[in-house]
């Protein structure tokens, strides 16, 4: 019998998501990170495999903030961001976490900023 970890249980969601969810210069994928003390957000393109943007919570603006509103000020600024680099819709890669608390707040920030899904 073998016991998942946690971890082991998101890696497995995360690879089922990633399977379906591609992102391209046109579209970018916005990918998630979540931990305990914040949340980070990248918008990749898959074709090239670069990132066009990124938001980290370790960022001044957002440092100060409680966590949910650390999650949807930092969703407004990578919008904020995205359409500096000429993107305005994009799919969304919950990175294998629940579209609920934290991941839904960016995305409804990013939303707010401006950026379709």
């Amino acid at each position: 019998m073998s016991v998942s970890t946690a971890p082991a249980r998101r890696l497995r969601r995360r690879r089922r998501v990633r399977a379906k969810v591609i992102g391209s210069a046109e579209r970018p994928r916005i990918s998630v990170f979540r931990s305990n003390r914040g949340i980070s957000a990248q918008l990749i393109d898959d074709g090239s495999g670069r990132t066009l943007a990124a938001v980290n919570w370790t960022e001044a603006p957002l440092r100060a903030l409680a966590r949910m509103e650390q999650a949807e000020r930092a969703g407004k600024l990578l919008a904020e961001r995205a359409q500096q680099s000429g993107v305005s819709e994009v799919v969304f890669d919950r990175g294998g976490y629940r579209y609920h608390g934290r991941v839904k707040a960016l995305a409804e920030g990013a939303r707010e900023g401006g950026l379709t899904f």
